[in-house]
C-alpha cells in the first residue's frame, strides 16, 4: 500500500492530467485522434476514470454558470428600468422580491441601482444620504413617511446616512436588517454570510432568527449567516474593509476563497478552486483592484497552487 502522501501526489497528478486533456479537447483544435487518446487514457484504471469525471463536472458546471450569468447580464442591460417600472403593482413587487431572494430572478432586474463587473457608483438619495456601490452590486430604495428602507440585493455598499430621528434608516441584506439614524457603515454580502462594518456612529443589527438587536460601534463588525443569528461584535479596521472605495484591496491573512470572491467583482469570468484545502490558504497584501490579473499572478507566485487560464474561466488547483 502506498503512503498517504504518495497517493495524494498521484491523485493530484491525475487531476492535472485530466484537466489538461479537457483543455486540449475543448480548444477547438482537437482531432478525432485526440478524443480517442483521451478515451484510452481514462480507461487505464478506475482512478483515471474518477479524475476524468471530476474534471468534466468542473468544466460543465462552469459552463452552465457562465452561460446563466451572461444571459442575466444581457437582460439587465436591455431593461434599464427601475424595479417599480418592471413590476407595477404591489402584489407583483412582493412576488418579485421573493423570487429575487431565491435566485430565480437576477437581483439586478429588480434593482433601482446596479453596477456591473469592475464598476463602482455613488448614489445620492433624496434625504441627503449617500450610497457607495461596489462592483457587481444591486440596491433597491423605498422611502416612506415613517422610515427609510433599502434592500442590498447583492454585492457590497457603504452607506453614509443623513440624520433624521423621525425616520430610521434600515438596510435589508440577506436575512438581516441594519438600522441607523445618522452614521456610516458598510455591508458586504458573501456567498454564505453578510458582514456589517461600522465606519462612524452606531448601528443595530437584527435577523429573521434573532429580533433582539446586536449593537455595533466604530471599528466593529457583525456577521450573520443565512437563516442565522448575528455574531457578537468583533474588532475590525474600517479603513481596510472600505479600501475598495480608494481603489485598493487589502487582505490580512484572508482565506483564498474570500479573496477569489473579491477578485470576481472586478474581473469577467469565473474562478474555480479545485480542492477544499485551497479555500483556507491565506493571502496577505495590498493590491490595486483595477489590475485583478496582477492579484492572480501574486497568488500563483506566493502560494502552492497552479492556475489554468481558459476563456471565461480560471482554474486554481
Amino acid at each position: 500500500m502506498r503512503p498517504d502522501n504518495e497517493r495524494q501526489k498521484a491523485d493530484i497528478a491525475l487531476s492535472d492530467a485530466a484537466i489538461d486533456w479537457l483543455v486540449r479537447l475543448k480548444s477547438g483544435r482537437a482531432t478525432a485522434d485526440d478524443h480517442a487518446a483521451f478515451a484510452a487514457w481514462r480507461g487505464q484504471s478506475a482512478e483515471h476514470e474518477v479524475a476524468a469525471c471530476e474534471a468534466e463536472s468542473i468544466w460543465h458546471g462552469v459552463g452552465v454558470a457562465g452561460d446563466r450569468a451572461k444571459r442575466l447580464d444581457r437582460k439587465a442591460r436591455r431593461a434599464r428600468v427601475t424595479r417599480r417600472a418592471v413590476l407595477g403593482g404591489g402584489t407583483l413587487a412582493v412576488a418579485g422580491f421573493t423570487l429575487a431572494k431565491s435566485g430565480v430572478i437576477g437581483p439586478r432586474l429588480l434593482a433601482d441601482y446596479a453596477t456591473d463587473v469592475g464598476e463602482q457608483r455613488t448614489v445620492a438619495l433624496a434625504d441627503g444620504s449617500s450610497v457607495f456601490l461596489n462592483a457587481r452590486s444591486a440596491l433597491s430604495v423605498k422611502f416612506g413617511a415613517a422610515e427609510r428602507r433599502l434592500s442590498l440585493l447583492e454585492g457590497q455598499a457603504t452607506f453614509a446616512v443623513a440624520h433624521d430621528a423621525a425616520r430610521p434608516f434600515i438596510v435589508e441584506a440577506g436575512d438581516g436588517q441594519t438600522r441607523a439614524v445618522g452614521t456610516v457603515f458598510d455591508i458586504d454580502i458573501r456567498a454564505d454570510e453578510a458582514i456589517v462594518t461600522v465606519v462612524e456612529g452606531v448601528v443595530a443589527i437584527t435577523t429573521d432568527e434573532a429580533p433582539d438587536p446586536v449593537v455595533a460601534r466604530v471599528d466593529q463588525r457583525v456577521r450573520y449567516l443565512k437563516r442565522g443569528r448575528p455574531s457578537a461584535p468583533e474588532a475590525a479596521n474600517a479603513d481596510i474593509e472600505t479600501a475598495w472605495r480608494r481603489g485598493k484591496l487589502i487582505f490580512n491573512r484572508r482565506p483564498l476563497a474570500d479573496v477569489v470572491a473579491d477578485i470576481e467583482r472586478y474581473r469577467r469570468g469565473q474562478i474555480v478552486l479545485v480542492g477544499d484545502g485551497l479555500r483556507s490558504l491565506e493571502v496577505t497584501g495590498v493590491f490595486d483592484l483595477n489590475d485583478p490579473e496582477a492579484i492572480l499572478r501574486t497568488i500563483e507566485d506566493s502560494l502552492p497552487v497552479r492556475m489554468t487560464r481558459l476563456p471565461f474561466v480560471t482554474i486554481i488547483r
